[in-house]
């Protein structure tokens, strides 16, 4: 059974050391679980009931493709228009309580591993019933069309998924695919990527997809461009385009993650 962890928001006490462990760079962000406090919450215009945590936007000198939150939905919140933008791809994962999502008219009810995937110009609306906090990601994307291919809506539990365990890895990596990735309709893929411990990326990736990671489980030391960054549930990295990338899993339980990468297209130079 797989855990996802949420953080809890409460301000420290005045008695606390300020030490820390986020990051901002040029080439990524760290945003550690014991940032994500109340004093930095937002509300969101047409929605009720919610508190919302900005983990990534397109900023200069950080990642560009697309915006990410932990929103934290109380009884009777939510929105019957959650999407302000036309044009706009979203995809949903939620990480504890439960979540309705009326998709195209069709109530799906969503439990901790859940998700839905939203496509542009879709008709959509969200929403808690239930006496617990539903606390969810949110990953918005700018759609990028492309002539003959029409991304299709999807939802579904993560753990009704056979994960792909990586070559030569005896699978201790493997990676549950939300999304098709052999469609080129879709634009960007979300994966939940699970390492048993001791499992590591054994080379320092660089390539031209961004990526949002937030951390479901476990703990790791992630090498981030030339640092080595420890990271736990709860903590959030954004990487932009060729930040180098590696990792060590550090047990003792797995350490898993939502990673959200943008794919598909040709590289725009006009």
């Amino acid at each position: 059974m797989s855990n996802y962890y949420a953080p809890e928001t409460v301000l420290p006490p005045q008695t606390d050391l300020l030490t820390g462990r986020a990051v901002v760079t040029e080439a990524y962000t760290v945003i550690p679980r014991g940032v994500l406090r109340d004093i930095v919450v937002s509300e969101l215009p047409e929605w009720t009931g919610t508190r919302t945590w900005v983990l990534n936007r397109p900023v200069a000198g950080g990642a560009t493709t697309f915006a990410q939150y932990l929103l934290e939905v109380s009884q009777g919140g939510g929105s019957t228009n959650p999407e302000p933008e036309a044009g706009v791809e979203s995809f949903v994962f939620l990480l504890e309580g439960a979540l309705t999502i009326k998709l195209e008219g069709e109530l799906h009810d969503l439990t901790p591993g859940g998700f839905a995937f939203i496509p542009p110009g879709a008709e959509w609306e969200v929403s808690n019933s239930a006496p617990e906090l539903a606390k969810f990601q949110w990953i918005r994307k700018a759609y990028q069309p492309l002539a003959g291919h029409t991304p299709k809506a999807r939802v579904g539990n993560e753990k009704d998924i056979e994960p792909g365990a990586m070559p030569g890895t005896d699978n201790k990596w493997r990676t549950t695919r939300m999304l098709p990735t052999d469609d080129m309709a879709y634009d960007m893929h979300i994966n939940v990527v699970t390492f048993e411990p001791g499992a590591v990326i054994p080379f320092a990736e660089t390539h031209v997809m961004e990526h949002g990671l937030y951390v479901l489980e476990g703990k790791a030391v992630y090498r981030l461009n030339q640092d080595w960054v420890e990271v736990q549930e709860g903590d959030y990295m954004s990487l932009r385009a060729f930040c180098p990338q590696a990792c060590y899993a550090g047990g003792p339980s797995n350490f898993r993650y939502l990673l959200y990468k943008d794919v598909n297209r040709q590289i725009k130079l006009t």
